[in-house]
């Protein structure tokens, strides 16, 4: 059963086998780039990627992912700073303003930090490689000149950002507030009346197949993640090799390593959704202070809590500006300030703070000026699980995997995985605090302890063992595995149909697997169906449309009329229940969207009608309405429907229901790969929810589906080139490109793409080189060729009104040694203290900057030409930070101004560059003061700091000079 993967791998040798020491390095290649690495595509646009070890390797990642994916990487990294409206516009400021009041930015740094030195020297890599690509990415991509924007640049810790803000609403903490208003509005027994999985947070299936009942005799593992449906796709196909490992999977496009879908060529693992409850929602009591601080209640009484303000850039309207308020509990998403809600404070604890003690609002209240908080875990903690992906990559066994994902924080999932020996694995995977089981249902009080979690305590998490005698395992959402853990899970009929088809036969293959892909049986319409066979008294037209729906098959088949019957039927029903009496608390004027308490963001998890739509199996069963009133309100609607399809014949189920993805920016760039051809484009497709091909329209809002299969995947544990793949555009992400959208028809119609391993079936293409950090080995690197200033990506770009334009780009150690040294060692800059070192030395020094995660060095171009070397760092990571208080959000600076010659020397010149660093700093809202540490002697550059605005602090003591400290808040340039 041992699949044999020596071949496929990067410069293996006939003696090299399982047992070859980790990371010795083999003869290279023919035609392999010593220090670089290799770009491979298939047939269909995919990725392979060879390097010289792991480091170069996520470096070539990043690089590859830059090329293909350049506007949905900027897209990510503008969603984890919350600027998406500053080129977007306002519909985008809903977003920007949660993830800085969810702090993901603050968070993602936060993980960083705790990172495993190996593991954030791999993830910092990742990030290198995306900047070097970018530019050139960005040429290819017409969103960034269609919007007039410029590639950014991606910090060590931007990967970790992606992954919070891709990850933070998957909980679907939102269902809580929806459960608040369902409690208030219709009691508290009718709290989980509704109780099924909300919008964008299920559909995914997996399934094992022991050797048992595949035709080799090995484990097959299949399935198909389904997500919210994203243009490019969420997931990107790609294959990773170097000595050390050789991978397929399907990667997260800003995220280095295989996450969710890989096979080693060993072991193969896949995941989905557990449907765990892990973040926690809490009603916060906040007041004012005389300074304008804020105040939170807690359970030892009130305490300052952190605040401050950002602002939000919108193209085409005013800034906004944004309170971020964190308590202990976490940070304030909900609740609109200044001044809104907030209790008055009396500073001397007398009858204000007395009153406001009790004023506490009732556990289902809910009205404007609510604060709550959010409390979920990597903010608590500060890990994310980052140090389980390159274990994963490096796994052999299943025990390999289960041992790696004991790393694993979020989201929480199932995972299933097999080797090549037949071992097996079935389990839970992520950080699951402990806490009363209210919190997993509602909002709680902030001040009452018996809400808190218990430090340092998770809940155990759940494994089971591969049935060995039916040989089948099953993950799809539902109240299984995972049930300890959640509230709400998928309804049972995904993961039953599963094997109820796996069952039928003991002679799987991997092309096989595409008939459970894309089954069509909809087992939810069982109850409306037997309604609508015991509806009593129906016309001659609805009692045709009853018999004609009785005799169908329940199968959601794209040609089907029969299909698009039961949908218009199911859609009438919906509208009928939603104006009952019974739910008019909920609906209509009073429907808990409409509410001014809650952002709009959330406004998917509060809408009534597509909440009765997804549970209208259990709103027909019991609990809401008497018998006989079900009973007529089908009937009613069998009338309308009937009346309908009369004058409007019903059109196949595959013309209404089609793929609406999200996009950043709508098609700008017709598809040469697909033409005009709307069926390409916006294929209509079988299925719908609760189908293994869960393409999930909302049912009694529209037939359109923007949920469905973001990929497709089969592993094949006995021979790793017969597995299967499909996505559902392409691997590209520029429109135009002939792999943007070349396997829309394949996952349309449920085909599957060959995984291709044979490095000779591959095209390569032209070979990119990489380069280490100083502290890696360099022999097995190579220095890129030297790029001018002008030339290379900017981090930031301004235009001075009257100065020219200021450009920001990274410091080239080696290319610009000598015209630093020519800076540095003039008798001008003797304050910056290099004036006796020679040109090696200065291009040493600056390696070490540029090998530091925490350090920057950039030249300030102005109009092209080097004006000024601008240096960044973090206080806390510096020698300064031991010199004064370091308060969160502060970033320190150096400035070395190049000297200005003839028409250069313009009045204003020191300020104007200033104008833009500062800019470029508080261009991140992390940054709330800009530190500076000029030498105090240096007279001339502390009057300079005052005139721009900086407030001057105390002189410090450091070895190379006695400094003076100075301040440069955002209130003082008047951005707070």
């Amino acid at each position: 059963m041992t699949a044999d993967v020596d071949r496929e791998r990067p410069g293996a040798r006939p003696d090299e086998g399982p047992g070859t020491q980790p990371g010795a390095r083999p003869d290279r290649g023919a035609g392999e780039e010593s220090g670089g690495y290799e770009l491979f595509r298939d047939d269909w646009g995919i990725p392979h990627l060879r390097a010289a070890d792991a480091l170069a390797l996520a470096r070539a990642q990043g690089h590859a992912t830059a090329l293909d994916r350049a506007w949905q990487l900027e897209t990510e990294r503008h969603r984890v700073l919350g600027t998406s409206a500053s080129h977007l516009g306002a519909e985008a400021v809903d977003w920007d303003r949660f993830v800085r009041r969810a702090r993901i930015a603050d968070t993602a740094r936060r993980c960083f930090d705790r990172l495993a030195p190996e593991t954030a020297a791999w993830v910092t890599a990742y990030a290198d490689g995306v900047n070097e690509g970018l530019a050139e990415g960005a040429e290819r991509a017409p969103e960034f000149a269609a919007v007039g924007l410029a590639p950014g640049r991606w910090e060590p810790w931007t990967p970790l950002g992606v992954w919070l803000s891709t990850h933070i609403l998957f909980a679907g903490f939102p269902t809580k507030l929806w459960r608040e208003e369902v409690a208030r509005r219709l009691g508290e027994d009718r709290m989980t009346l509704f109780a099924t999985d909300g919008p964008g947070t299920a559909g995914s299936n997996g399934w094992l197949l022991t050797g048992a009942r595949t035709a080799t005799g090995a484990p097959l593992l299949a399935g198909d993640p389904h997500r919210f449906i994203e243009d490019p796709g969420v997931y990107q196909q790609i294959r990773l090799a170097c000595p050390e490992f050789d991978v397929v999977g399907l990667a997260v496009p800003g995220i280095p390593g295989i996450a969710h879908f890989g096979h080693t060529g060993h072991v193969a693992w896949a995941i989905t959704n557990a449907m765990a409850d892990y973040q926690d929602l809490y009603r916060e009591r906040l007041r004012r202070t005389p300074d304008g601080g804020v105040q939170a209640l807690g359970p030892d009484g009130w305490y300052r809590a952190h605040a401050h303000t950002e602002t939000i850039e919108v193209a085409g309207a005013a800034p906004e500006q944004v309170e971020v308020i964190e308590t202990d509990r976490g940070p304030v998403i909900i609740g609109d300030g200044p001044g809104a809600g907030f209790e008055t404070a009396d500073v001397a604890g007398g009858e204000a703070a007395d009153a406001a003690e009790g004023a506490h609002p009732e556990s289902g209240e809910a009205a404007d000026g609510t604060f709550i908080s959010l409390r979920y875990p990597p903010r608590v903690t500060g890990e994310l699980g980052f140090d389980a992906l390159p274990a994963l990559l490096r796994a052999r066994t299943v025990a390999d995997v289960d041992t790696a994902l004991d790393r694993w924080v979020e989201p929480v999932n199932v995972v299933l995985a097999a080797d090549t020996s037949g071992a097996t694995l079935h389990r839970v995977a992520g950080h699951v605090p402990v806490r009363p089981y209210a919190n997993r249902l509602r909002v709680v009080p902030a001040e009452d302890p018996a809400y808190a979690w218990r430090d340092g305590e998770t809940v155990p998490l759940p494994r089971t063992e591969v049935d060995g005698l039916a040989g089948i395992a099953v993950m799809a959402n539902e109240h299984g595995l995972a049930a300890p853990l959640g509230v709400e899970f998928a309804p049972p009929h995904r993961a039953r149909r599963i094997r109820e088809l796996l069952g039928a036969d003991t002679d799987w293959t991997p092309d096989a697997q595409a008939a459970v892909h894309t089954d069509t049986l909809l087992a939810s319409s069982r109850q409306l169906l037997s309604l609508l066979a015991w509806a009593p008294g129906l016309g001659p037209a609805a009692d045709r449309l009853r018999d004609r729906l009785l005799r169908w098959d329940r199968h959601m088949d794209a040609d089907s009329t029969d299909a698009t019957l039961y949908a218009r039927l199911r859609t009438d029903v919906v509208h009928r229940l939603a104006a009952h009496p019974a739910l008019k608390a909920v609906t209509g004027a009073d429907d808990p969207w409409r509410s001014a308490a809650y952002p709009a963001l959330f406004r998917p998890w509060l809408a009534a009608v597509p909440r009765i739509g997804y549970a209208l199996e259990s709103l027909l069963t019991v609990g809401l309405l008497p018998y006989e009133d079900r009973l007529a309100l089908v009937a009613a609607s069998a009338e309308a429907v009937a009346a309908a399809a009369d004058g409007t014949p019903p059109a196949p189920w595959g013309e209404l229901h089609r793929l609406s993805p999200w996009q950043a920016l709508p098609d700008r760039t017709p598809d040469a790969s697909v033409g005009s051809d709307a069926q390409a484009i916006r294929p209509g497709v079988a299925g719908d929810h609760d189908c293994v091909l869960s393409t999930s329209s909302v049912p009694g809002v529209t037939d359109l589906f923007a949920r469905g299969p973001a990929a497709r995947y089969v592993w094949d544990l006995a021979r790793r080139e017969d597995s299967r793949w499909a996505v559902p555009f392409g691997a590209s992400g520029v429109p135009g490109s002939a792999h943007h959208r070349d396997q829309t028809p394949l996952w349309a119609r449920g085909a599957l793409a060959p995984v291709v391993t044979d490095w000779n079936l591959l095209h390569r293409t032209t070979p990119h080189r990489t380069t280490h950090r100083p502290e890696e080995n360099r022999a097995m690197t190579a220095a890129p060729e030297p790029l001018a200033p002008a030339l290379r990506p900017a981090v930031h770009e301004q235009k001075v009104e009257g100065f020219g334009t200021v450009r920001l780009v990274p410091v080239d150690p080696a290319a610009d040694a000598g015209l630093l040294h020519g800076w540095v060692t003039e008798e001008r800059a003797r304050f910056w203290g290099m004036a006796d070192h020679t040109r090696e030395q200065v291009r040493e020094i600056y390696e070490f900057v540029d090998s530091l995660p925490t350090h920057h060095a950039y030249l300030a171009l102005r109009d092209g030409v080097p004006a000024a070397l601008f240096q960044t760092y973090e206080p806390d990571a510096d020698p300064v930070g031991e010199c004064y208080d370091v308060q969160p959000g502060d970033f320190g600076i150096h400035l070395l101004i190049a000297p200005a010659e003839g028409e250069g020397a313009v009045k204003g010149y020191t300020e104007a560059l200033l104008t833009a660093f500062v800019a470029y700093v508080f261009s991140d809202p992390a940054h709330l003061r800009v530190v500076v540490e000029p030498d105090a002697r240096n007279e001339k550059a502390l009057a300079r700091m005052v005139r721009v605005g900086f407030e001057l602090g105390p002189e410090i003591e450091k070895p190379e000079k006695t400094a003076r400290l100075a301040f440069l808040t955002r209130a003082a340039l008047g951005l707070a």
